[in-house]
């Protein structure tokens, strides 16, 4: 028996999902956890100093036009570079495995975030986000892969579910760096903090082994002078792995652009409610706590109970249950309230089932794809997928300026009745073993 396996299932074992999990299983996803948490913060960090950073090059005040302009672009470099690198460091790992490819992944984030602190451009800075992006998207995609492989099939949603929910804890590291930097300038060491993540690589280099699936499938390539690893040619041209792939992309497509296209906008929800009563300074500090608290309540519980719903019943109605909680809840939750108690009540709730749902990803697609093809994959679903939210984004803001702030959102929850029929389509991959 193999160190990654841990102990074997039997047919009708009644074995709980984490019982005979052994030491190096845990060490595996701590480490996954960890580089998605890093890969989140360092996205989030824009997020956070974007305004700063775009006022400062531009020579503006951080309300001038031209910085939420400038930031757009930085956004949209952010998403085509995230498809561009998730896809690029997918095929890597599926050719030179999981281990190399998460490390190079891990150091292309890294280092791109520190360059931002010389950016003395708004087009400098357009391109870091490119780069960084590169980084960002790979690593998803391999941590997610590496983390099926090694995990046993009653454990592998668990342990994806955990995977896809310790996101939240960068989220929450960016948020605070941002409470404690906030003179004009502090952006520049934000992104320099934005290095620390390179020392995951040592951990990486000293105790992490490559996957045993990958290994296998790779020797048998070699032996058999079959299929290599990583061809987005097999991908896209055998009909079997087309038609999972584009499934997936569209799940995700829906699930990245409501993400950017509802649930970021919550904040704003509360600013409009609170409108003149309020100062500029109170209204985005009112606007920063219901963002945190949609993430450290109904976001983190939403991500964390996708695994167990998709293990009491099927991956695919755990998708549909999120998917009509999102339905419903979006409209109720834009439309209904009229106070700012009311919004942050039902925020953390709507955010439960659109944010939730996002842990099926990292739970359903790596178990779509064969090992020579897992990363590539799974990587062309959730990262493609972000350059067709962006699609979304530019609707949302013609929605907006044509219904108003509520409407518009109100409306994007019609993108989850296209996930509902998706899903109808959907193969169902609960209790099967990973395809070879």
């Amino acid at each position: 028996m193999s160190e990654t396996t841990g102990k074997s299932e039997l047919p009708g074992s009644s074995q709980k999902w984490y019982q005979g999990i052994t030491g190096y299983q845990w060490l595996v996803l701590a480490i996954a956890c960890l580089g998605w948490i890093f890969d989140v913060f360092e996205g989030q960090l824009w997020a956070v100093f974007k305004s700063q950073a775009m006022a400062e090059v531009l020579g503006v005040a951080d309300n001038h036009p031209l910085v939420d302009q400038w930031a757009n672009y930085a956004l949209s470099s952010f998403l085509i570079g995230g498809a561009v690198g998730g896809l690029f460091f997918g095929i890597l790992a599926d050719r030179i495995g999981r281990r190399k490819a998460m490390i190079y992944s891990i150091l292309t984030y890294t280092a791109f975030t520190g360059v931002h602190y010389f950016a003395e451009s708004a087009w400098q800075l357009v391109g870091l986000r490119f780069f960084v992006a590169m980084g960002v998207g790979g690593e998803w995609a391999i941590a997610a892969s590496l983390v099926a492989e090694v995990f046993p099939r009653r454990a592998r949603a668990v342990a994806g579910g955990f995977f896809q929910a310790s996101s939240i804890i960068g989220v929450l590291c960016a948020s605070v760096l941002g409470q404690f930097l906030t003179d004009d300038a502090s952006w520049r060491t934000a992104f320099i903090i934005g290095l620390v993540p390179a020392l995951l690589v040592f951990w990486i280099r000293s105790k992490l082994k490559e996957s045993e699936k990958w290994e296998a499938s790779d020797a048998k390539s070699t032996e058999e002078d079959g299929p290599k690893g990583g061809s987005l040619k097999e991908l896209l041209g055998d009909p079997r792995w087309r038609y999972r792939a584009l499934l997936g992309l569209g799940l995700a497509s829906i699930g990245l652009g409501t993400y950017w296209g509802i649930y970021a906008w919550g904040p704003e929800l509360v600013k409009e409610i609170l409108g003149d009563s309020v100062s500029k300074e109170e209204a985005r500090s009112a606007g920063s706590y219901a963002y945190t608290l949609m993430n450290v309540t109904g976001g983190l519980l939403g991500l964390l109970l996708f695994a167990p719903l998709s293990m009491l019943t099927t991956r695919r109605k755990a998708f549909v249950f999120y998917h009509i909680g999102a339905l419903i809840l979006v409209p109720v939750t834009f439309l209904v309230p009229t106070t700012q108690t009311q919004a942050l009540i039902l925020l953390p709730i709507m955010a439960f089932f659109v944010v939730g749902m996002h842990a099926g990803y990292a739970v359903y697609f790596p178990e779509l794809f064969p090992t020579r093809l897992r990363a590539t994959g799974a990587s062309f679903c959730f990262n493609v997928g972000r350059l067709l939210s962006a699609v979304m984004i530019l609707v949302r803001a013609e929605l907006k300026a044509a219904f108003g702030l509520r409407h518009a959102v109100s409306i994007m929850a019609g993108l989850f009745l296209f996930g509902l029929l998706l899903l109808l389509f959907a193969p169902e991959t609960k209790g099967k073993d990973l395809p070879e």
